[in-house]
């Protein structure tokens, strides 16, 4: 295909979900072969519906979806399915392999350079870490050798290195790339272009540029409205205020009065519909449990992965009230079996006082009950049940009328991460452990969650790649899990 190729066309689509809820309404878009764009939206417009679409496993409720013949398409997921969890990753890799049995482990070998993996393929893939499960997620698109590569927040659980190889990998990719991501300095790397899902008229608006460019330009262009329209407000108050004198003179005057409302009509009629920003979710605080005194958690052994074995150091943490912990540590050395075994409040190596409530956010939201409605969570955790309160928490946190009732495993990952911090504000946790809190989330929100968590006033343990996000949360301590292995090692 030339670089002149349209590889990819949405003409007048909609699609509504059997639920009711629309995500596109009669839009339309084409790229070309070999472009690299940024699709973005709010969290739960539909940017994952999108690449459904663009997939065939969802079908427009009306419209069209043209791909050029022969185009091969591939998804890089952004969590890796519960139901793959007891593969090996060979066999997982084995199932989105296009070509023969034979040929299966040389382009493993292959892909697995490409993303910088160095894994045994014969493990699990429940045994691996999530960013190394990421990993492992976008070998499984590269495998396929596509044509459209389709990435949905790739650098979810990649730590700088991963997320560095990734974008070297996109800048020289010469094939057509959509991703979805809410890290715009990463997609300013390599992408030209940004499709926006705008959650509140279901259309797809396309620019050139990168997010930055995007941004001046809605913001300019919202500018320009805004004015047009406070010109057209100002005419229509003068005329309405004349309109009411001249209506009661009688004669020529009544007739000017008819005039200035059907022009009065006009202007209502020709202000436009300045786009609505994405709305941010409201500044808010985590209670902390009050009735602790002490030692909160202790933490005496850690158990790292070196070499795919695991191996226990001694070491001596212990975090009171208002302490704020910082683990870090490259993918796959241990840092998410450590937090599992933290908020278990009872493993080897490990004790929390007795009586704390744990606040455990996982980056998988596997806490989460996937079969329950957001209402049943959010009140499941409040030690004195008030909906008046759980629903003022929820609506801050944008879950309203229209998702409090449905299933927590139909809402998009990104409103996962919001039910699972409305989560923690009522449950007023004593221990608050947060495992890449930022992932999947939207970036308008992440300073309100930063400043949350730096006002926290519980013993809390952080995980983030995130290092924009951890300097503005204040920190007493850190753990480098990396930097303790040569020296303490038993």
């Amino acid at each position: 295909m030339s670089s002149n190729t349209m590889i990819l066309r949405f003409k007048n689509v909609s699609f509504k979900h059997t639920t009711g809820v629309v995500t596109l309404d009669d839009t339309s878009f084409s790229l070309r072969e070999g472009a690299k764009v940024a699709l973005m939206g709010q969290n739960g417009a539909g940017k994952s519906t999108l690449f459904g679409l663009i997939m065939g496993t969802l079908t427009p409720s009306s419209g069209g979806v043209f791909v050029e013949n022969g185009t091969r398409i591939a998804l890089a997921r952004q969590v890796m399915p519960r139901e793959c969890f007891s593969l090996t990753v060979e066999d997982f890799l084995a199932q989105h392999f296009p070509g023969k049995d034979y040929d299966l482990k040389r382009k493993i070998a292959e892909v697995f350079e490409i993303v910088h993996l160095d894994i045994p393929i014969e493990k699990k893939i429940e045994n691996f870490s999530g960013g190394q499960q990421a990993r492992i997620l976008l070998a499984s698109a590269l495998i396929q050798d596509p044509d459209i590569l389709l990435l949905d927040e790739p650098t979810n659980n990649l730590d700088t290195e991963g997320i560095g190889n990734l974008m070297t990998f996109l800048m020289m990719y010469e094939k057509t790339c959509i991703v979805i991501s809410h890290d715009a300095d990463f997609l300013n790397t390599f992408t030209e272009g940004v499709l926006y899902l705008d959650i509140h008229t279901h259309t797809i608006e396309q620019y050139q540029g990168d997010y930055y460019d995007v941004v001046e330009e809605i913001s300019a262009r919202i500018e320009k409205e805004k004015m047009k329209n406070a010109q057209f407000e100002r005419k229509i108050r003068e005329n309405k205020e004349k309109i009411n004198y001249f209506q009661n003179k009688g004669g020529k005057m009544r007739l000017l009065a008819k005039k200035m409302r059907d022009e009065v009509a006009e202007m209502e009629a020709s202000k436009v519909d300045v786009r609505k920003d994405d709305k941010v979710i409201r500044a808010f605080s985590i209670p902390e449990q009050e009735d602790l005194q002490g030692d909160i958690l202790t933490i005496s052994e850690v158990s790292l992965m070196q070499n795919h074995q695991e191996t226990s150091f001694p070491i001596q943490i212990v975090l009171r009230k208002n302490k704020h912990l910082l683990l870090k540590g490259p993918n796959g050395i241990g840092k998410t079996t450590l937090l599992e075994r933290l908020a278990s409040g009872h493993a080897q190596g490990e004790s929390v006082l007795e009586g704390t409530r744990i606040g455990y956010y996982r980056q998988d939201f596997s806490t989460l009950d996937f079969e329950s409605t957001v209402y049943k969570t959010l009140m499941g955790v409040m030690q004195i049940q008030d909906e008046e309160e759980m629903r003022s928490v929820a609506s801050g946190f944008l879950l309203t009328s229209e998702n409090i009732y449905a299933k927590i495993g139909s809402l998009s990952e990104g409103q996962k991460g919001l039910v699972a911090f409305a989560q923690l504000v009522l449950l007023k946790p004593g221990l608050l452990i947060l495992d890449e809190p930022t992932n999947h989330i939207n970036f308008r929100h992440i300073p309100r969650i930063a400043s949350a968590l730096d006002a926290y006033k519980g013993a809390m343990v952080l995980v983030s790649h995130d290092s924009e996000f951890v300097r503005t949360i204040r920190i007493d301590e850190e753990l480098d899990l990396l930097s303790i292995k040569p020296s303490i090692k038993k």
